[in-house]
């Protein structure tokens, strides 16, 4: 079975282009979206540090 996402539109606030040209998501962005995609984020409200849990 194929599990797609819904994709949420982006507002104002949901992200910012950091120096090297990234897009950055924040942590307004992260709670809208409802779950943590385990990835390390740098903003993630969620607690996961990719470092502790790199299993």
């Amino acid at each position: 079975m194929i599990n797609f996402k819904k994709q949420l539109p982006l507002e104002e606030g949901d992200y910012y282009i950091t120096k090297e040209g990234y897009r950055c998501f924040t942590e307004q962005y992260h709670l809208k979206r409802g779950y943590c995609c385990k990835s390390g984020c740098r903003h993630c409200p969620y607690g996961y540090k990719k470092e502790k849990n790199n299993s």
